[in-house]
């Protein structure tokens, strides 16, 4: 029996955090995602709390790297409800 994984709320809260910090940062997408080498649609998509894209853990550290922020805040961070 293989284990079923659901991550669905992480992923969720990470896309959260993102954007959170890039604003706090103000930061647009754009900005951050050529400072990233990535395209703004790449961005957007690990921005976007429903499309539960993943990311490389070298993405995580590069967008924590350019935020001047630790990696683990992006992990830690909870929607509040």
């Amino acid at each position: 029996m293989e284990p079923q994984f659901d991550n669905t709320e992480r992923l969720k809260c990470l896309s959260y955090a993102i954007g959170y910090y890039r604003k706090e940062k103000g930061y647009s997408q754009e900005q951050l995602a050529e400072l990233l080498g990535i395209s703004r649609q790449h961005l957007a998509s690990v921005e976007a709390p429903k499309m539960h894209r993943g990311l490389s853990l070298e993405l995580l550290f590069n967008i924590a790297t350019v935020l001047e922020i630790e990696p683990y805040l992006l992990l830690k961070f909870k929607i509040e409800k």
